[in-house]
């Protein structure tokens, strides 16, 4: 494989031999391929596209470039779920524990937090003592103890990819079907799930703007799985408004909690079970969707579920006794009149969240975990003139009313009751 041929070969639309694809990857992952050529090939694949085939083979390639995990030895089905994030999007942290007392083993390898893109690690980190920076080692004892781990990308999980990933996010590649499918599932293959389920999110607070584009990306998804030998389905969910009350790390795994505990927010618990029940009717644990449906509600009402997130937690140094970070200063945003509150806008609520401090604008940055968005309001509840819209959440009395206003924005009143909103649009499989 000479390397100017091979960007050429994509240059011009044609389709790239197995062989040299997979020594292109290999060539990534060792550090003898230079940026600019691969930024090269970036622009080329992103301009041209990859067959469903080469998409395939740079999956697969991307995901032997490191070590690939195996669960052969687990007396229980292996399962996990990727979630194309959005506002207020807290669903992995009740889900993976719901699963685990379904019967599913769930290694679940998550992310942080970029933009208005909440991160998995950075709310199990508002758990004082939670440690995702586990190795292997432990990351299978825990998974084998307590039915679910979720824990940080290793170094050798996958490193073709956090190199392409680098390069994507300053050579506007990112948003390349392909490349989106190539860097997602060779990490979830990596991880060694049989069943895997994806949660493809549309609308403002999501990557994916509209129901289309999303499906285009679920298909590719579900397509690629299969083709590596995975059971695959996946979920078209609306992100136009956020997810539950709250927006904001720690305010999120106190959401959480309230579902583990048989409560929270409609929405949240929803899909939680909806995912649960895909996922363990998909891995053969139940006949039916209804059945499925029915456990995950019972592990929700008899403590099941709670009871397999506290011994995770508890594996890896968590306490969940111990207080989560509260915000210096809170700050009611009142409603300008009464009506019914016809959308949230997950966009503005995101942004709000993020300059409030709950989230990194550069990946280098720290947030601080206790701020965000609190008891928001949600689409058809009733509100009156001076009631509280949501509640913000900072680090000073000063950066919260410098925000008020554009809360405030995120909210659209109407005089009568919208329609229901619709969480899942479709379900593909």
């Amino acid at each position: 494989m000479v390397p100017q041929w091979f960007i050429e070969e994509k240059r011009d639309g044609r389709e790239h031999d197995e062989a040299d694809l997979r020594e292109w990857v290999r060539g990534v992952a060792e550090g003898t391929l230079p940026d600019y050529q691969i930024a090269a090939w970036l622009m080329a694949a992103y301009l041209n596209g990859l067959s469903p085939r080469e998409t395939a083979v740079l999956t697969d390639a991307m995901m032997r470039s490191g070590d690939c995990l195996e669960w052969d030895d687990l007396p229980r089905p292996t399962a996990d779920k990727h979630s194309t994030g959005g506002v207020g999007d807290k669903i992995s942290l009740p889900l993976a524990p719901l699963c685990a007392a379904l019967g599913l083993a769930v290694p679940m390898i998550s992310g942080r937090g970029l933009g208005l893109t909440g991160g998995t690690l950075d709310k199990l980190e508002s758990i004082h003592g939670f440690n995702v920076r586990l190795g292997v080692a432990d990351f299978r004892r825990i998974v084998a103890e307590a039915g679910c781990c979720m824990i940080g990308q290793t170094d050798r999980l996958a490193p073709a990819d956090r190199r392409l990933y680098a390069l994507r996010d300053v050579t506007a590649t990112v948003p390349s079907i392909p490349l989106i499918v190539a860097s997602i599932m060779s990490k979830k293959l990596a991880e060694g799930a049989q069943t895997l389920l994806f949660d493809v999110k549309f609308g403002s607070g999501a990557f994916m703007r509209t129901p289309g584009r999303a499906r285009a990306l679920a298909e590719a998804l579900i397509a690629t799985g299969r083709h590596l030998g995975r059971n695959c389905r996946a979920l078209l969910t609306d992100m136009d408004q956020p997810l539950g009350r709250t927006v904001g790390n720690a305010l999120e795994v106190r959401e959480a909690l309230d579902v583990l505990r048989g409560g929270g927010p409609r929405d949240v618990r929803h899909l939680t079970v909806e995912e649960a029940a895909h996922m363990a009717h998909a891995a053969g644990r139940f006949p039916s969707l209804v059945e499925a449906r029915a456990a995950a509600e019972r592990a929700l009402g008899n403590g099941a579920a709670l009871e397999r997130f506290r011994a995770m937690s508890a594996a890896q140094g968590g306490d969940l006794d111990a207080p989560l970070p509260e915000a210096a200063a809170r700050l009611e945003v009142p409603a300008p009149r009464a009506g019914w509150v016809a959308h949230v806008s997950a966009e503005t609520m995101g942004r709000v969240a993020l300059r409030l401090g709950a989230g990194r604008q550069a990946a280098e940055e720290t947030p601080n975990l206790a701020a965000g968005v609190d008891a928001i309001r949600q689409q058809g509840e009733r509100v009156e003139a001076g009631a509280p819209l949501c509640v913000l959440c900072a680090a000073s009395p000063e950066r919260a009313r410098a925000l008020a206003d554009d809360a405030r924005d995120a909210f659209t009143l109407a005089d009568t009751p919208p329609p229901e909103r619709q969480l899942i649009r479709e379900v593909l499989q």
